[in-house]
């Protein structure tokens, strides 16, 4: 395993979840249910599911398309949904 990805990986999306609205969620979730355990095993699954399926996209675009391109791509993504959702369009 390299150590470097690995850590490099966590702190980016461990700092890029904090306080994100999936957090919201997991909060408003636990205090209405009241089952704490619930909804943390169901959102792990739900992280687990997702970040496997971007990893496999992720694999998948870097055998056709330059890393560069990718990130260019994401990062108009981002831009996009975010002027989206400042005009109530999302």
């Amino acid at each position: 395993m390299d150590w470097k990805i690995f850590l490099t990986t966590f702190g980016a999306i461990f700092l890029a979840e904090l306080a994100d609205k999936t957090q919201l969620v997991g909060i408003g979730m636990s205090a209405r249910s009241g089952r704490p355990v619930s909804v943390f095993l169901g959102s792990v699954a739900a992280y687990i599911i997702i970040t496997a399926i971007s990893v496999a996209i992720g694999a998948s675009l870097g055998k056709y398309l330059k890393p560069e391109l990718i990130r260019y791509f994401g990062a108009f993504a981002f831009v996009t949904i975010g002027v989206l959702m400042f005009f109530g369009k999302v």
